[in-house]
């Protein structure tokens, strides 16, 4: 019986390590599909709650912009446009071709293909900012500090950096929810477009595990389907307190909400404000 005990520890403890191998492996850039109908689905979804509160960081820069994962230019387009001195960065080639496709060729430059924890500039940026959950992409604990230290040597002398993460709501972390419709339209005139969403908790290794289905029609009204999952890292607050506290920043504030109320009972989202000493 102790051998047999022996042997169902030993199981799990591989098993265990093989699933967390995975998740550190899994920052996977975006689908060109996902990247494809990113617009249609997040300008819905998003725009109204982060998009004026990055956008007016960004004008009130009066230097140069950094934004981690600037994917396919939701706030990065209407940035350029209000004349600010941005740069972006993004891990998924999918993603920076539909940047690309939106912007002057002369712009190309300002974006390039790196991620948050190694990207590099010979430059600093009086503000960086990681927006809709850039953070929670990022698995271990170390790449999470590598990946602020990194933000904070690339910001200028009082810089500032901003990123975001979502409250967990312990009733859909603790359980999950399967095949919720939270996208449904059109993204083309008469073509039409669904997302079904699944969450599956990892609780020990504190990750959901996100599984986005996508279903569209085509000119010949074949409906077509792909899937993809993305694991997530949830934080707590003073788990996000310790850990800004193990990085070189030397003061941050954590806001509640895209309106800059402070953290309170009913507070969504975590947004970091995060400054560093002149």
């Amino acid at each position: 019986m102790l051998a047999l005990n022996c042997l169902i520890e030993t199981f799990m403890f591989n098993f265990m390590k093989l699933i967390k191998t995975n998740y550190v492996n899994s920052n996977t850039p975006y689908p060109e599909i996902f990247a494809r109908f990113y617009d249609t689905i997040y300008m819905e979804l998003r725009d109204g709650d982060d998009k004026k509160f990055f956008i007016n960081k960004i004008k009130s820069a009066e230097r140069k912009v950094l934004e981690v994962g600037v994917g396919t230019g939701r706030f990065f387009k209407t940035a350029l446009l209000e004349d600010a001195d941005i740069y972006g960065i993004d891990n998924s080639p999918a993603m920076l071709e539909q940047l690309y496709d939106k912007i002057d060729l002369e712009k190309h430059w300002r974006v390039s293909q790196q991620d948050v924890v190694n990207f590099t500039f010979d430059t600093q940026f009086e503000l960086i900012i990681a927006p809709f959950r850039v953070m929670m992409h990022v698995m271990e604990i170390e790449e999470q500090i590598k990946a602020i230290n990194n933000v904070y040597d690339h910001l200028e002398p009082g810089g500032t950096f901003i990123f975001d993460a979502f409250v967990p709501d312990l009733k859909y972390i603790i359980k999950g929810f399967e095949n919720f419709v939270d996208f449904e339209g059109e993204y083309e005139t008469g073509k039409k477009l669904k997302r079904t969403t699944s969450s599956y908790p990892d609780l020990i290794n504190q990750i959901i595990r996100a599984e986005f289905t996508l279903e569209w029609d085509d000119d010949t009204n074949e409906i077509h389907s792909e899937k993809w999952t993305v694991p997530l890292r949830f934080f707590f607050r003073y788990e996000l307190e310790h850990l800004l506290q193990r990085t070189k920043f030397e003061s941050y504030e954590i806001l509640g909400d895209f309106e800059g109320n402070p953290l309170n009972e009913d507070s969504k989202e975590f947004i970091l404000v995060c400054m560093k000493a002149r």
